[in-house]
């Protein structure tokens, strides 16, 4: 089914809110909110923000957790026709300044931490305290920061008067407002490390991620009566879209989740009886050994990683009775690009992220720029309505990764001969043992079949002897423990001798960035004390 004709997300809520009013689409704790409700208070946030002087084009930020109220400040911002600037509940003061100052903000909405730490706190240490008229000495762009309601700060507007402020507004200019968005306006800039290592902003618009995020959802099924936690935080694209936004666009019902706990996943299954879940293998394994799931309503699985054990794919399949199990594969800069189907036998959801979504094209090349053949690796170039339409403020780098329509992703990947993609690398994440390449994510994938590992990250460190050697950073499957010695006799025996892992460290976690990936930084740092 083709995305209805909306266009822009404020004529996707109306829409939605007009038709089906009392759907129910957020449940956060006791709270619940219908799509009418839902429309109401995201045009009373839009009414606050253009009583402060938020124009059709401008940036505003929103710095929080998983809640409610990051829900209403989405939408709201949207209504207001200008751009939302998700900053990560994990930044410090410092990186938040980089990507307020990056963006030129004028607004910032801020929230809490689980731990009860008050963002705006963080912002104003780093940038300075309040001056005449504005809220930081350091951001001459920021006009406003609007912090919760049981939160004073000097120079900050509380969540109460952003909403009084928006009585002077009325609700006919709030409307004209909302439905003068045009479909190619950009309604998100996403930070990322993207394919050239530095921080950039994504610039999105309404109308792709409309596309992107009804079709994945169409592949996934998700729709009203499901029950869905969105665990990826709102500032990550999958969070924000493949969770917030997709609930709206099919009336299910998100769960925010503020701070994930392995503990929390009993009352997921059980009590609150999810029907979706999305996460890595990791998540799923603890599912399978750590929850009763008698009587459970988990009917969709979203696995998203580039290997994920077979043997926990069929577990997850005849122990829970899911009906599907989906694998994909999507990036800030593609948004969707590929996804394994409902039909797809257990090796192809292991081994790939299944088929390109309808309107992408996807090619495989080689360093000179011409396609391998099936089964040969290259770098991943697609192209298609979700390539985004560049860096923020940073057209020199736009052109050095999107070039005659093709994004190149940076991702080393493998065709199949039925078309399925399998994502096996990041280009600069090879590294060369005595004259060997060796890609982490097949050494990863290997190491994951010895049966005691839940995750395994791998780098290259320097070696005297060998010019580099792969050191692997294991996570053991709840309940088992992990040897690195036989570990290492394990890859002996099942890998060439050039991929054998050189050390293999335990650790309970590994550490991830702000967008949820492994971050190999904090592993090489490691190596080297």
């Amino acid at each position: 089914m083709d995305v209805p004709d909306w266009g822009t997300i404020p004529r996707m809520l109306r829409d939605q809110a007009a038709g089906h009013p009392s759907d129910i689409v957020v449940a956060d704790g006791e709270v619940r909110l219908s799509l009418a409700e839902l429309r109401t208070r995201a045009g009373a946030v839009a009414r606050g923000l253009i009583a402060l002087g938020v124009e059709p084009g401008d940036r505003v930020a929103i710095w929080g957790v998983n809640d409610l109220q990051w829900v209403l400040a989405a939408f709201g911002v949207w209504d207001a026709g200008a751009m939302v600037v998700p900053l990560s509940s994990r930044y410090k003061g410092i990186e938040a300044v980089e990507l307020l100052r990056k963006t030129s903000a004028s607004v910032l909405i801020t929230g809490a931490g689980p731990d009860g730490t008050v963002f705006a706190d963080l912002l104003s240490g780093a940038a300075g305290g309040p001056a005449p008229g504005r809220p930081v000495t350091g951001l001459p762009a920021l006009e406003h920061v609007i912090v919760p309601e049981d939160v004073r700060r000097p120079g900050c507007l509380p969540a109460s008067g952003l909403l009084a402020a928006g009585a002077r507004v009325s609700r006919a200019e709030a409307e004209e407002r909302a439905l003068a968005v045009r479909p190619d306006d950009l309604c998100e800039i996403m930070s990322t490390s993207g394919t050239t290592g530095t921080p950039k902003g994504v610039m999105l618009e309404h109308s792709q991620v409309l596309r992107g995020y009804w079709d994945w959802s169409e592949i996934v099924t998700l729709g009203p009566g499901d029950r869905y936690p969105i665990i990826a935080p709102f500032a990550h694209g999958f969070g924000l879209n493949a969770g917030m936004l997709a609930c709206v666009l099919r009336r299910a019902t998100m769960m925010p989740i503020r701070a994930f706990s392995p503990d929390l996943l009993t009352e997921l299954v059980q009590r609150r009886r999810i029907t979706i879940l999305a996460g890595p293998p990791t998540l799923f394994h603890r599912v399978l050994e750590e929850v009763d799931t008698t009587g459970h309503t988990l009917r969709v699985a979203i696995c998203g990683a580039a290997s994920v054990p077979a043997e926990l794919v069929r577990r997850a399949l005849d122990r829970l009775g899911l009906e599907r199990m989906i694998n994909a594969y999507g990036l800030m800069e593609g948004t969707v690009v590929s996804m394994t189907r409902a039909r797809d036998p257990v090796e192809v959801i292991a081994s790939s992220t299944g088929r390109p979504v309808p309107g992408i094209e996807v090619r495989i090349v080689d360093d000179a720029g011409r396609e391998v053949p099936v089964g040969e690796r290259g770098e991943i170039l697609m192209r298609g309505y979700g390539v985004m339409r560049g860096y923020w403020d940073e057209p020199d780098k736009t052109a050095e990764v999107v070039r005659d329509g093709w994004l190149h992703t940076g991702d080393v990947g493998t065709f199949d001969a039925a078309g399925n993609l399998a994502v096996v690398d990041r280009k600069k994440e090879l590294f060369i043992v005595n004259g060997f390449n060796v890609s982490p994510a097949e050494v990863e994938g290997l190491l994951l079949r010895e049966g005691s590992l839940a995750q395994a990250a791998v780098v290259g460190v320097p070696d005297e002897r060998l010019g580099e050697a792969g050191w692997a950073f294991v996570v053991p499957r709840p309940g088992r423990t992990a040897d690195p010695d036989k570990i290492i006799a394990w890859a002996r025996d099942n890998m060439s001798n050039y991929k054998v892992p050189r050390r293999v460290i335990v650790v309970d976690a590994l550490p991830v960035n702000a967008n949820g990936k492994i971050d190999k930084r904090v592993l090489r740092e490691r190596t080297a004390e």
